[in-house]
Parts: C-alpha cells; structure tokens; sequence
C-alpha cells in the first residue's frame, strides 16, 4: 500500500491521508518517480467513470498520520493553480522548493 496526500481547495481542509494499492497508484502517479497529481489531470487522462472506479475504494481506507510510514505522494483537488510549481509533478523537483512565501 501507497500512502496518498489529498489537499483540496476547501478552506477546512484536513490534508488527509489514504491508503493506495499499488495498481491504484500507478493509474493515479503513471510516471516514473511521479508523487504529485491533479485530480483534474487524472480524470482527463482516464475519464471520469474510471476515475471514479478506482478512487472509490480509496476513500474507504483513511490512515491515521501518527501511525502511518511514509507518504508516496499528493493528490490535489480544486488546485491547479498550484500546477506552475510542479511541471514535473515530482515533489523533489518543486519550482519554489527553499523559497519563503
């Protein structure tokens, strides 16, 4: 299992975490060293049926974060403006990455 970020654009957002299969992830992260991904990105590479299908198990398998080793990636929802950051979509190759806000 892949431990997955998912950071919305809700003001009351609880950056929760869920637990991915490892086919899960790779249809969600499909490039190699990939650990960032907008939903809105996702759902247009498979549709939305299939986007549906398989994050729907996702969201019955939340990890508590104080108990939880290692996270492999972050899903962002409502987002994209967030998307000049990471052109890659590699967490370790962030634009602004030292930079204060």
């Amino acid at each position: 299992m892949k431990n997955v970020q998912v950071i919305d654009g809700a003001l009351n957002c609880d950056y929760a975490i869920f637990a991915f299969t490892d086919e899960e992830f790779i249809a969600v992260f499909p490039e190699p060293g990939q650990d960032i991904e907008f939903v809105e990105d996702f759902i247009r590479r498979v549709g939305d049926e299939k986007a549906g299908q398989i994050l729907s198990p996702v969201w019955k398998r939340p990890v508590i974060k104080t108990e939880m080793v290692g996270l492999h990636g972050t899903l962002f929802y409502e987002l994209e403006q967030k998307k000049k950051y990471y052109p890659t979509k590699k967490e370790a190759e962030i634009l602004n990455k030292g930079l204060v806000p």
